[in-house]
């Protein structure tokens, strides 16, 4: 019986740096492959995690809840088929609507020796508010169809903050472990152990929890809850049109290629690391550029190594790479000006 994981997350939630640690240290001896759906044209990641010897199937074509839904069923039966892997990691499009991976991961595992081990979504706590007014039907269907909650850069804010972002997700999710400590203070075996288990880090609320909703049945992927959810927004599914028994607010939805945008681009452009620093920083401009929400890529150095970076708002890091076979960066966004990025990447 192989485990499947889907590990879903926001825009530069983290994810990705959770799915590492996790590989890294308690999965580095099961036979685990990755797959992951990126938004936008050009993969990133993928660069990313080759170190780690995992198998990845890259599919850059349109989200995994989009235009991909029939091909995803049919390569993750392949992956099941050709790896026979102990578990599988799915690593959704940032944009992507949980509950359309989960409909999609439950198609297949009706024909093969699989189950949905977790559901879970990673949200970046200093941003929790300020997202969940923009992008709410995003937002809100990863928050409320997850079995697990992973906080992250809980170490930037202070309690009171803290305790308000957890308030606001229980509101959408009462069911949900959420974890609120520093992944670095944990250790990856108590991660994997609650988002299997279920078990909450804040043991004193999940048993409040618990206890008024004792008779809830037991066996839904994704804590016991009802997939379908009522909305403010209207909405319809991401994947073509095709309507998955959401409560639409009113008749027009939104597929995330209508939201968000995403402009990438290869490169053999060399760069030094003030460089990237100052672009990254101007993009935090948002009359100039659009609303920013992400932006990666690895681009040739002057000098050994190459350049490695990620900038989410407000945050920056850039850091040192393997060389890959070509520059590649993505900017990911809301009303982007992809005249005026071109420009400040490129001169051009």
């Amino acid at each position: 019986m192989t485990k499947i994981d889907i590990i879903s997350g926001f825009l530069g939630a983290g994810k990705t740096t959770l799915i590492k640690k996790l590989l890294k240290e308690e999965l580095k001896n099961e036979k685990t492959v990755l797959i992951e759906n990126e938004f936008g044209e050009i993969g990133i990641d993928s660069g990313f995690l080759k170190d780690s010897g995992i198998e990845i199937k890259e599919m850059n074509q349109g989200c995994i809840c989009c235009s991909l839904v029939g091909d995803f069923g049919t390569s993750l039966k392949e992956v099941l088929k050709v790896y026979n892997p102990e578990r599988i990691i799915i690593e959704p499009s940032g944009v992507g609507k949980l509950s359309d991976v989960i409909k999609a991961v439950e198609g297949v595992m009706k024909s093969t020796d699989s189950k949905i081990n977790s559901s879970v979504v990673v949200v970046d706590a200093t941003r929790c508010k300020m997202y969940i007014k923009n992008f709410g039907e995003f937002y809100l269907n990863q928050i409320s169809n997850a079995s697990t909650i992973v906080l992250s850069r809980t170490d930037k804010m202070d309690q009171e903050k803290l305790e308000k972002c957890v308030e606001m997700i229980r509101e959408y999710n009462q069911f949900a472990s959420i974890i609120t400590t520093s992944w670095d203070k944990l250790e990856s075996k108590l991660i994997i152990d609650t988002i299997e288990n279920g078990r909450d880090l804040n043991s004193q609320l999940l048993q409040e929890v618990e206890e008024e909703y004792s008779h809830h049945e037991e066996g839904c992927c994704c804590g016991g809850h009802d997939h379908d959810h009522h909305y403010n927004h209207g909405e319809t599914c991401g994947c073509g049109g095709h309507d998955h028994d959401h409560h639409h607010g009113h008749n027009h939805g939104h597929h995330a290629d209508e939201v968000f945008t995403s402009w990438g681009k290869e490169t053999t452009k060399i760069y030094t690391k003030e460089q990237i620093k100052e672009i990254l920083l101007k993009l935090e401009e948002e009359k100039e550029f659009g609303m920013v929400l992400r932006a990666k890529g690895m681009v040739p150095s002057k000098e050994e190594p190459w350049i490695y970076f990620d900038y989410v708002p407000g945050e920056i890091e850039v850091r040192d790479g393997k060389a890959d076979t070509i520059g590649k960066l993505c900017v990911i966004g809301s009303k982007l000006n992809e005249d005026k990025l071109s420009k400040l990447f490129f001169g051009k």
